[in-house]
């Protein structure tokens, strides 16, 4: 048993006793100790599905084409792509000049980078005005503090400027020498200063351009897609604000394009004479207007798309000819072409009950070509080009799937479960072909429901490795993400947080009534966000699952949220809500999955961190895991396993995370009694 080092906790004139508070003592050998001892029992627990652990890794590494190329998209008079080699974890960014038959240019080989690392990730990246010199952020810790990197692409030469502790977000101006990006409070990692550097001078002495005192906000730097202007962006979760400078005059002022303003969101891009602005200003699904650049008040917006309030406009492109809008409509993505001079426009269509679509790479502005990504429960990823005159569609590439793949031998659905209070909690499903309604199928039922992030029916390969040992995979799309627009996200979060719970266990409850499967079937999985997700419905139905999986979860909510001194907690009262204040306070304490861990029986339980997550400290679910071994009185399964190299996104390299996927599809394998 743990040592219990009881920590009294204060608020509002109520003590909460924590009695794991001291395993955030990230430097304390005890707690490394702890995470150790913790990742050995899991293996020893785990112990006799080591070869069928191996051999859903190689079968998932099998999958994949090795030697594989993305399809290149054309900026500047150059095509960029990323490729790899067979055998290797890491790609390969390269381009050619002209045409595809030129010679290939190699500007990073990340395979080279990485050696000497355990985990390795390149960032951000931008090719300067001129062509010839590179800029690229990498980590090779996994906590997303990134160094700059610069390379002469003409030499091939590495150059000695290097900026360290930043973040991956960097645009260059149009000189061909100057760089500006974005660096974070060392202690929160809110990004909060933009800073410039000219190339061949110490990075110590850049120049602050730009610093985002309010702590709720962070900030970041970007070129519009006419680099004509760079843009700095003060954001927050409801709140946008943007300063704007002619690319050409970067030594100068930035200006403030609207000021900030309280639940005011806008986003904006530029074209030609005018900016354009999605914003949400009585338009809770948002609407688009248009402005002369020299004239960004209020008054002078024009709109061009409405309001709807039964359409969510999500993101919108600009072209010489074009105007592309994504929009969602009833849960699914749809993709729109406007003509500016007044034509027709036309949605682009799709024959799947449930799919993703989403614009692809477009960074040239004169073109009528489009280009697309499609997928869905059993698509894998299809990338297309689109003329959007002739409304002629080419599939460029489709993710190919070694190993006998047919997607004809599944089946999705898109399914409504009703909520307590009448909601239709949409459903994405996919299983094998032949798969019988009677109760006894293992179903995995996924969920994130946060942030107003929607979890599209898209394709996932290692997925197969339990569809078709029977499986069904299920998507709930929760309220608290924005499948179904604005209100759906409002539906999901502050005094309205506990929705996401609820509707979760309602389509789980759906699916055991329709007899996709039973409690002694039913698994659940979810990550981060997701992850608190987990542990609400852990806690409030815990007979429903026979298993759960908490991917680096969110559980310990009160105590993070009252915590400013840790990454992303000011950022975040728009979400969870500011535990300062009694009502927010007491409401978050009534779910936060670690303050209501009982005496009672849980499902099984597979809990994952990382040492070195900036986004959710690996304390959470080491605590979490401490106090639901202390007071759970069951038999069942409970796992802790740290990463102990890597952060929030897991193990690095194209493979090597794919051993975390088979080690967490071995653990429900095992519980739904399918072997080898």
């Amino acid at each position: 048993m743990l040592k219990k080092i009881p920590t009294p906790l204060e608020k509002h004139g109520q003590v909460r006793v924590d009695d794991y508070y001291w395993l955030r003592e990230r430097d304390n050998p005890e707690v490394i100790a702890y995470l150790n001892a913790e990742n050995e029992y899991a293996a020893k627990e785990m112990a006799h599905t080591k070869a069928f652990e191996e051999r859903l890794f190689e079968e998932i590494k099998a999958r994949i084409k090795q030697t594989d190329m993305s399809v290149p998209y054309r900026r500047d008079g150059y095509f960029y792509y990323t490729r790899y080699e067979e055998g290797k974890e890491y790609p390969i960014y390269a381009r050619k000049r002209g045409s595809l038959d030129s010679p290939e240019e190699i500007m990073l080989d990340a395979n080279a980078l990485a050696q000497g690392h355990e985990y390795f990730s390149i960032g951000g990246w931008a090719v300067s005005s001129g062509q010839n010199s590179l800029a690229y952020a990498v980590d090779t810790q996994g906590r997303r503090i990134y160094s700059i990197h610069f390379k002469n692409l003409t030499t091939g030469e590495l150059l000695p400027d290097v900026i360290p502790e930043v973040t991956e977000n960097l645009t260059w101006a149009n000189d061909n020498r100057t760089l500006f990006y974005a660096k974070q409070d060392p202690a929160t990692l809110r990004a909060c200063w933009i800073f410039r550097h000219a190339l061949g001078t110490d990075p110590a002495a850049d120049r602050l351009v730009f610093e985002e005192k309010d702590e709720t906000f962070g900030a970041y730097v970007f070129k519009t897609k006419s680099k004509k202007f760079l843009m700095i962006v003060s954001s927050q979760t409801l709140s946008q604000e943007y300063r704007y400078l002619d690319a050409d005059d970067f030594l100068g002022e930035f200006k403030i394009f609207l000021p900030r303003a309280k639940d005011h969101e806008y986003h904006l891009d530029h074209l030609q004479d005018r900016f354009l602005i999605r914003t949400n200003e009585q338009a809770k699904n948002f609407k688009l207007m248009v402005t002369p650049v020299d004239q960004t008040g209020r008054e002078h917006w024009r709109e061009i798309v409405p309001h709807r309030d039964d359409v969510f406009l999500g993101d919108f492109d600009v072209f010489k000819d074009h105007l592309v809008l994504e929009e969602r409509k009833r849960g699914l993505t749809q993709i729109r072409v406007v003509r500016w001079d007044g034509g027709d426009d036309h949605y682009l269509e799709f024959d799947e009950p449930a799919y993703r679509a989403n614009l692809g790479m477009n960074p040239e502005l004169d073109t009528a070509t489009l280009r697309f990504e499609y997928t869905s429960l059993k698509t894998p990823l299809s990338i297309y080009d689109v003329d959007m005159a002739t409304r002629q569609r080419t599939l460029l590439k489709r993710e190919e799937v070694l190993g006998g793949f047919e997607r004809e031998n599944y089946v999705t659905e898109r399914l409504y479960a009703p909520a307590a209070d009448g909601t239709e909690i949409p459903l994405s499903i996919v299983y094998r072909k032949g798969a019988k309604r009677d109760g006894e199928n293992p179903l995995l039922l996924y969920g994130y429901g946060s942030y107003g992030l929607s979890i599209d029916a898209a394709f996932a390969s290692p997925r197969l490795s339990l569809i078709d040992r029977g499986f069904v995979y299920a998507i709930a799309h929760t309220r608290g993400g924005q499948e179904m627009g604005r209100q759906w996200y409002d539906d999901g979060k502050l005094l309205k947080k506990k929705n996401s719970f609820t509707d979760f266990i309602a389509c789980a409850e759906y699916l055991i009534r329709e007899k996709f499967t039973s409690p002694e079937r039913l698994f659940a999985m979810g990550r981060s966000a997701g992850g608190l997700l987990m542990g609400a419905i852990t806690n409030m139905r815990p007979d429903l699952f026979k298993g759960v999986v908490a991917e680096v979860p969110f559980v310990d909510v009160v105590t993070t949220m009252l915590d400013s001194s840790i990454p992303l907690t000011t950022g975040e009262y728009d979400e969870w809500g500011d535990p300062n204040q009694k009502e927010l306070y007491d409401y978050m304490l009534s779910y936060s999955p670690y303050d209501n861990v009982e005496a009672k029986a849980y499902p099984n339980l597979l809990i994952t961190g990382g040492l070195h997550d900036s986004q959710v400290q690996y304390w959470e679910p080491a605590k979490w895991a401490a106090k639901m071994r202390e007071l759970k009185t069951d038999n069942n399964r409970l796992l802790l396993k740290t990463n102990m190299d890597a952060g929030h996104g897991g193990a690095s390299g194209r493979f090597r995370r794919h051993r975390e996927t088979a080690f967490s599809y071995v653990f429900l394998l095992d519980l739904a009694g399918i072997k080898e």
